[in-house]
C-alpha cells in the first residue's frame, strides 16, 4: 500500500478544493493518505480575510502540516497558491525547515508532484511549481510531472498542467472548475502509479541511500538521528 501525503497552504480555498479532492482520489486507489495543511504565518499576507477566516474555519479538523509527514510518505503531493509567481511564504517556511529530514536522506526516493492555483491563466503558475521542483531536487526526491498526453490537461481552464494542475480562481474563494478537479484526479492517480511501479523497483534492487554517511551527516550539522 502506497502511504501519500498531501502537503497544503490555501488563503481562499481553491488549493485545499485541490487537496481534498487529491486526498479522496488517493483513498479510492487504496492509498493510505494524510491530508496536512500548512498553517499560516504570525503576518499572513491576505487579499480576502473573510475567506480566509471562513476556512480556517472550516478546515480546524485538518491537522497541521509536519515533517514527519514526509519522512512516513512513499509520496508527496505539495500544493500552493501563486503569491507573486512563487510559492506562499508559508510553504516556503515549512520547506526551509526541511533540512532536517532532507539533509540525512530521509526524503531520498519519494515521489512528489506539485499543484497550485493563481489568480488567471498562466497568472505564475508554472513558475510557482518549478520553484517547488528546486527544493525537491535538494531533497534528493523524484519530480513526477503531468505531461501533455491526457485530453483533461489540455483544456483552456486548466493553464501550464505539463507541470501539475494548476487552477486559475479569478481572485473568486472555492472557485475550482470541473476540469481542475479532472485534472488533479489524474495526477493523483498517476502519482500513486508511479510510486508503486517505483516501490517494487525498488524492492529488487539496492538503494542508493546506502551511500549517505548518516552518522558523519549527524555530527556535521549536530543531529539527533533515529
Amino acid at each position: 500500500m502506497i502511504r501519500l501525503s498531501i502537503i497544503y497552504h490555501s488563503q481562499s480555498g481553491n488549493v485545499h478544493r485541490l487537496a481534498a479532492a487529491a486526498a479522496a482520489t488517493a483513498e479510492g486507489l487504496g492509498a493510505q493518505t494524510r491530508l496536512r495543511k500548512v498553517p499560516k504565518l504570525a503576518d499572513p499576507r491576505l487579499l480576502d480575510v473573510q475567506a480566509y477566516a471562513d476556512l480556517n474555519e472550516a478546515t480546524a479538523d485538518i491537522p497541521d502540516a509536519t515533517h514527519d509527514d514526509l519522512v512516513w510518505a512513499d509520496a508527496i503531493m505539495i500544493g500552493t497558491p501563486v503569491v507573486f509567481g512563487l510559492p506562499a511564504p508559508e510553504l516556503i517556511h515549512f520547506i526551509n525547515h526541511s533540512g532536517m529530514v532532507s539533509i540525512p536522506g530521509k526524503l531520498m526516493n519519494k515521489a512528489v508532484s506539485v499543484f497550485t492555483s493563481g489568480a488567471g491563466l498562466h497568472a505564475g503558475q508554472e513558475t510557482t511549481i518549478l520553484a517547488v521542483h528546486n527544493a525537491v531536487c535538494h531533497w534528493g526526491s523524484l519530480i513526477i510531472p503531468n505531461g501533455s498526453s491526457v485530453d483533461i490537461l489540455t483544456t483552456e481552464q486548466n493553464g501550464g498542467l505539463p507541470y501539475g494542475t494548476c487552477n486559475s480562481s479569478w481572485h473568486k474563494p472555492n472557485n475550482v472548475s470541473d476540469d481542475n478537479l479532472a485534472a488533479i484526479n489524474y495526477q493523483t492517480t498517476r502519482m500513486i502509479e508511479v510510486a508503486t511501479a517505483y516501490q517494487i523497483g525498488l524492492e529488487q534492487t539496492t538503494s542508493s541511500i546506502q551511500f549517505t554517511d548518516i552518522e558523519k551527516l549527524g555530527k556535521k550539522y549536530n543531529f539527533e538521528l533515529a
